[in-house]
């Protein structure tokens, strides 16, 4: 497991950036809890690892 110093965290901001989604959609993801994140104060932090799994998982079939 990597050390906590390596672990780089992300904003939602940052986060929908990178997925080029609207930040509502990344708050869904987090509260859902398909996007593991951190809450600090009242903002959430994303750790990068977990958006570039999310990204790297296949989309789900719809129809």
């Amino acid at each position: 497991m990597a050390e906590l110093s390596d672990v780089r965290f992300l904003t939602v901001a940052e986060v929908a950036e990178l997925m080029r989604v609207s930040k509502m959609t990344v708050y869904r993801l987090v509260h859902s809890g398909e996007l593991p994140a951190v809450r600090f104060g009242r903002s959430y932090r994303v750790p990068e690892s977990a958006v570039t799994a999310a990204l790297q998982r296949p989309i789900a079939d719809v129809g």
